[in-house]
């Protein structure tokens, strides 16, 4: 196996950080050697020629994988991304480097077992790099020839018990954050609606049919931990209507010093003593809190659920009792039309099995948008498009003040025929009326 000068990549290893340089060297290396007499399905020099490919690519200042045509398995339209390097005569072993993507379990629990199965075939008819997990969310195997898809494909169903994840124009893996099974701040059960909507929506999971990518993602509270706000075309935030709940003695401990705040994440801290107004109160974004004699108040009413005051004082501050969901709509990355955050559809909902309201509302959406969308159109570039108003009229949904970001800063209003023929004259009867009484 002939080894390729990395002059370029030998310094990313240079930094305080661990480098995935170091990490590519030593599974080359691993290979090499061979020592369980392993008989590999794809070149043995597959890692050992990434790292020059990479090396090449920086020299050149572009990429050298090219998109070279459509691969998969039989039966999926999703779950394969095909990668071909334009240079196969120089690095034959990534001449096809093809990824793989898994679809996770949710809250991504693995057993020890199950990961040594995922890394044992990946060994033997892949490259031996995974990535867990991607932005996607999956587990990634980076790296594989065109014969070897079916083969892994057919292992992982067969033996594993273990799917595909979504790519291409089509609902991507569903990801959910650890919910209840960890977290005290989880107002709904991410992993149970999450496996409940892999399971229901595996034909669009599979087959792409949409105008593009579409994201579910379930965050338990408004911390956002899978960042479904920012990347969800639908995101599911767990949330509460009543009180938060305050436990006013903890608030004195706090303000006595007996406990730390933020859970001690700034033990070393150098700005002196915690100081509840300045930490808490004043950074408040909606200032609904209020500190005076020892006992602090919220009003509900004003509160957006940011969750930073219990954040700060979490044996002080609980959220509440009456739980469930917002659903956003809308949020993407910056690849056609700028990044886009998602845009409140439904402030409040439960989030009980088996969740057909919620199914009501995604079937809706995606019947407009199938319709309506152009190649390529995520859903929140068609609500720039089409207007938010439109998605209320397709989902049937009421207009509510919750949804709106700020008020209109020019006067005209906008009237549909059928509200304009004969409305001002019954707008003026009544107004009569109502006067002359």
């Amino acid at each position: 196996m002939a080894k390729h000068e990395t002059p370029l990549l030998d310094q990313l290893e240079s930094g305080p950080w661990p480098s995935f340089v170091s990490d590519l060297k030593q599974e080359a290396e691993k290979r090499a050697k061979n020592e369980k007499g392993v008989e590999f399905q794809i070149p043995e020099d597959v890692v050992e020629d990434l790292l020059g490919v990479l090396e090449l690519s920086y020299k050149h200042g572009r990429t050298h994988w090219k998109h070279g045509g459509i691969v998969g398995v039989f039966g999926y339209g999703g779950g394969v991304i095909g990668r071909y390097c334009d240079q196969p005569e120089k690095f034959p072993g990534v001449a096809h480097f093809h990824t793989m993507r898994v679809n996770q379990p949710a809250g991504k629990f693995y057993k020890a077992e199950y990961l040594r199965e995922l890394c044992d075939l990946w060994d033997f008819r892949g490259s031996g790099i995974t990535n867990m997990h991607g932005s996607t969310g999956d587990i990634i195997f980076i790296g594989t020839t065109t014969p070897q898809l079916e083969e892994i494909f057919y292992e992982m169903t067969h033996n594993m018990n273990q799917d595909l994840g979504g790519s291409g124009s089509n609902l991507r893996t569903p990801s959910d954050c650890i919910g209840q099974a960890r977290c005290e701040y989880a107002c709904y059960d991410t992993q149970a609606i999450c496996h409940t909507f892999t399971n229901e929506y595996q034909d669009e999971l599979h087959r792409p049919a949409f105008p593009y990518k579409f994201k579910f993602k379930f965050d338990g509270c408004p911390n956002c931990c899978v960042a479904s706000i920012a990347r969800a075309d639908m995101s599911f935030v767990g949330t509460w209507r009543d009180d938060i709940r305050i436990d006013q003695k903890a608030v004195k401990a706090y303000v006595g010093g007996e406990l730390a705040p933020n859970a001690g994440a700034h033990a070393g801290r150098d700005w002196g003593s915690f100081d509840i107004q300045k930490e808490v109160v004043d950074l408040c974004p909606t200032e609904c809190m209020r500190y005076e004699g020892d006992k602090l108040e919220i009003n509900t009413k004003e509160c957006t659920r940011c969750m930073h005051c219990i954040n700060v004082m979490p044996r002080a501050l609980r959220i509440g009792n009456d739980r469930g969901l917002s659903i956003l709509v809308g949020a993407k990355a910056p690849i056609l039309d700028g990044a886009q955050m998602g845009s409140l559809l439904v402030p409040f909902i439960k989030a009980e099995e088996p969740y057909d309201e919620i199914k009501e509302i995604i079937e809706s959406i995606w019947d407009w948008w199938m319709e309506e969308g152009k190649n390529r159109e995520r859903l929140g570039e068609l609500l720039k498009r089409q207007g938010f108003q439109k998605l209320l009229e397709m989902t049937g949904l009421e207009p509510d003040p919750r949804m709106v970001q700020e008020p209109r800063s020019n006067p005209y209003i906008f009237w549909k025929e059928d509200e304009v023929e004969g409305g001002w004259e019954r707008d003026i009867d009544e107004f009569r009326k109502h006067h002359q009484r």
